[in-house]
Order: C-alpha cells, then sequence, then structure tokens
C-alpha cells in the first residue's frame, strides 16, 4: 500500500471514464511496457482484462489488490455521478455535452478550460475547491472552444477580447442555464463555464445557517416596507442565494418585485427580471431609474458597484421602497465606510440602511470520517486568544464518501448588524469605531462565528483561519 501514489496524474486517470471505473472496480496507475498497468480487487482478472481491452482500446496488464486501496482510489481520483442522466467522458462528439452533464450532476458549480503551451486542462470547482478532470490535447482545443461559443452564440472569429454568453442545457427533466466568459491568455482562450440552476425549490432562508435570533432579525429588517438591505462579502461567499432566498420569502401575489442582475442566477415566478446589458446602456443605475417608474415594491439590484447605483438606490428607498443589492467589503460595517467612499452623503445612510450583512461560506466536516485531535496553540494565528472550554477540535482526514477531500458541502456564517438609532448616530456624525457597540450588544462577527464551528465540530481550524485571524 505505501508503495501506491493515490493521487493518480490526470493524463493516466481520464484513460477511463468514472462510471466504468466504478463498474470494473479497475484503476489505472501509469504506462509501462507498451502497456498501462491496471489494478482491481476483484479476482476475474483475464475477463475484466479482455472486457477493458475491447471498451478502451488500448493494451494493458491488470493485477490485484486490496478493496481499502481500491476504494481509496476510486474516491479520491473519480466522482460518481448522481444523477442517472449523467453519462460517461470520452471523446467523442458530444464531449463537450458530456463534460457539462457531468459537472451538472456531480454538483460543480463552475467548470475551467485552462490552454497551456502543449495542452489544455480541465478543472471542475466542487465545495469552493478546484480539482483537475482530466486534459485535453492542445490540437482538440479549438474544436472546443469553437462549439463553446456555437452553444453560447458568440463570436467564433473574436479571439482577442473578452465575451460573454448563455447556453441552456437539459438534464433529465432539469432545465439549467451556463454563464460563458471567455478571455485571451498566453496560449489560447481560456473559458469559465458558470452553472446557473433554475431550480429554488430547495433554497430556504432557514437553512442558509444562520442562527435563530439572526433569522429573526433579519426578517424584521426585510419585512420593512422601505429602506436599503445589504449583503456584502467576496465572490463566491453566498451572496447571491442569500438574496434569493429573501425574494422568495417576499414573493406574494400583493407584492410588485422588480430585479436588474448580471446574470439572472435563478428564475422565480411572480418576480421581474431584468438581465443586465451595458453594451446598450442598461446598466444598473439606469435600470433603477425605470425601476421607480414601475411602480415596485421591492426592488432587488444584483451590486452596488458606483455612486450612481448608490444614489438610485437611496433614493429609492426614500420614495417608499424596499432595496435589496450586494456590495464588496470584508465586513458589515465596512459596507458604511465603502458607500461614505463612494460618496455618499452619511445623513443619507443613516436615514435609509436598514441592515448591514456580511457572509462566507464554510466547508463542513464529512460526518464519517473526521478525527478529534487536541488542541495545539500553534495551529492558531499568532496572538489570538483561545477560549478556555476550547480544548479539542475536528480536523478532516478524508474518506470514500467525501472523495477523501474531509469534507462534504457547505454552510453559511453570518455577521448582521441592524442599523438602529445609536448606529445612525455613529454614521451621521461618521464615528465609525464600534467595537464597543457590538460587544455590548453581543452582536456576533465572523470569527465568533467561526469559533462556534470549531467548538461544534462542524468545520475545521484550516478552513475559517483566516477569519480568525481578521478578528484579532
Amino acid at each position: 500500500m505505501k508503495s501506491i501514489d493515490f493521487d493518480i496524474p490526470i493524463e493516466i486517470q481520464q484513460i477511463i471514464a468514472s462510471d466504468e471505473a466504478f463498474a470494473y472496480r479497475a484503476v489505472p496507475l501509469g504506462y509501462t511496457n507498451s502497456s498501462y498497468q491496471f489494478i482491481t480487487d476483484r479476482q476475474d482478472l483475464e475477463k475484466i482484462k479482455i472486457e477493458l481491452q475491447v471498451i478502451l482500446g488500448i493494451p494493458l496488464t491488470i493485477r490485484q489488490e486490496s478493496s481499502i486501496v481500491i476504494d481509496k482510489l476510486l474516491s479520491t481520483n473519480y466522482r460518481r455521478s448522481t444523477s442517472e442522466e449523467a453519462q460517461a467522458i470520452s471523446y467523442t462528439q458530444d464531449f463537450l455535452e458530456k463534460i457539462l452533464l457531468t459537472a451538472k450532476s456531480i454538483g460543480s458549480s463552475d467548470v475551467h478550460f485552462e490552454p497551456y503551451e502543449n495542452k489544455c486542462r480541465v478543472r471542475y470547482r466542487l465545495d469552493g475547491k478546484l480539482k483537475e478532470q482530466f486534459f485535453i490535447p492542445i490540437d482538440e482545443y479549438p474544436i472546443i472552444i469553437n462549439k463553446i461559443k456555437n452553444k453560447a452564440s458568440l463570436d467564433i472569429a473574436q479571439n482577442r477580447l473578452p465575451q460573454d454568453g448563455r447556453i441552456t442545457m437539459q438534464l433529465g427533466n432539469t432545465e439549467f442555464d451556463i454563464r460563458v466568459s471567455t478571455l485571451r491568455t498566453l496560449h489560447g482562450e481560456s473559458i469559465v463555464l458558470r452553472i446557473l440552476s433554475k431550480d429554488t425549490s430547495n433554497i430556504h432562508l432557514a437553512d442558509l445557517g444562520f442562527t435563530a435570533d439572526e433569522l429573526k432579525t433579519y426578517k424584521e429588517a426585510i419585512k420593512s416596507p422601505n429602506g436599503i438591505v445589504l449583503i456584502s462579502g467576496p465572490t463566491g461567499s453566498g451572496k447571491t442565494t442569500t438574496l434569493y432566498a429573501t425574494l422568495k420569502l417576499l414573493n406574494a401575489p400583493s407584492t410588485k418585485i422588480l430585479t436588474i442582475e448580471d446574470p439572472i442566477e435563478y428564475t422565480l415566478e411572480g418576480v421581474n427580471q431584468v438581465q443586465l446589458r451595458e453594451d446598450i446602456g442598461l446598466d444598473f443605475a439606469s435600470a433603477m431609474r425605470t425601476f421607480l417608474r414601475q411602480d415596485p415594491d421591492v426592488i432587488m439590484v444584483g451590486e452596488i458597484r458606483d455612486v450612481k447605483t448608490a444614489n438610485m438606490a437611496i433614493r429609492a428607498a426614500l420614495t417608499g421602497h424596499l432595496v435589496l443589492s450586494t456590495i464588496h467589503t470584508n465586513s458589515a460595517w465596512a459596507t458604511v465606510s465603502r458607500l461614505i467612499d463612494m460618496g455618499v452623503p452619511p445623513f443619507l445612510i443613516a436615514s435609509t440602511l436598514n441592515i448591514s450583512i456580511a457572509q462566507r461560506l464554510v466547508r463542513k466536516l464529512c460526518i464519517v470520517c473526521k478525527t478529534e485531535a487536541p488542541i495545539n496553540k500553534d495551529e492558531f494565528p499568532k496572538n489570538y486568544k483561545i477560549p478556555d472550554n476550547l480544548i479539542t477540535h475536528y480536523i478532516a482526514k478524508g474518506c470514500k464518501h467525501c472523495h477523501q477531500t474531509g469534507y462534504s458541502g457547505r454552510i453559511a456564517i453570518y455577521e448582521i448588524i441592524p442599523i438602529g438609532n445609536d448606529l445612525k448616530n455613529a454614521i451621521k456624525s461618521e464615528k465609525l469605531n464600534i467595537d464597543s457597540y457590538l460587544k455590548q450588544n453581543n452582536i456576533p462577527q465572523l470569527g465568533d462565528h467561526a469559533e462556534r464551528l470549531i467548538k461544534e465540530g462542524l468545520t475545521s481550524l484550516d478552513e475559517v483561519f483566516s477569519l480568525l485571524v481578521n478578528e484579532i
């Protein structure tokens, strides 16, 4: 077992499709003496060898190994699709379709096509982390690029400037959209495909990660007939999902909701959704200006990027509308500083901001293989005060259930600051240091929630290390 490298090179790994590897319990380890070397835990070696040679069309030898080794190799290097409609990947005419359907079926959020001098690699993003899936020969890469561009209605002849498009695909009875982004790099065009689900049936505020008190506070803020609700965080922190769950709660026959988005990631029946089109002058600010003449109750703006959009959001809030939006800041209170830096007058922020939220997505430890370990203070950030009641924590180990990653699924953590009278006065006078206020009012920050997840054994120190650093 010690002589086996469980991380198989992608070029060897992709010799056999995932479904075939699991079906035959067979894994390739390398290429020597003019044949590919396979191992399996099954006893009918000659039968498997003949069938694999026919299916794969390659010379191979095969030997027997223990089931423990095979299980670890399979779970580390291959992902079994959760959908019956998913198909094995192989170099055929429908190669691209199989890549996309497989990505959807295993729960990938993005597919990255990245060209280099001699080959192109394809990576899937799973639970927020990128993982190499396979390589494409560089001479076949232009064919893939053109197929993607054709499906997304992009200009095939244009390969110097970035382009954006959209593809709609069907997986069984489920329809989903794919956002396409191209970018010229040194060795060709890099393409990122973002998989967008149209299904909002599983999106509920109560399931996202709010504590009971936070959920109550948030619901009170969004039930206000007017004002601004801002959600901040880096790209990929789940801000859009929180907004859609909010819209789903607010959506009612008596309420008119308008959204301007880039892109429209989910479709919500009963909500009037508009796609951003900056190429024809339809940006966030101009859309907001038109929205105010459409008699809405709730307006959702995908992102506040500039002072024009911020001023239109404030204008909408002052005229009796509830405005939901996102903004890029590192904490909930930093949102106020960001708006002031944009040029928004502090008294207008104080008059309209109902609540400010920061959020992050944290990977959850696999419940099957997580391992308890004693606390080692050297593993924590320097100068971080470890709580007295934190004696042990859990670390990621890896098993076949989590594909040897040690993690399974993600949970959102929130920092929620309702803007009451004390904070309104602080904003007006630009007294932006509110650390003492947060402590006096028991308002937990992101680092506090990170610490809580470690105590509860839901995540590891490695996963939330950066949040603990920010709290020093």
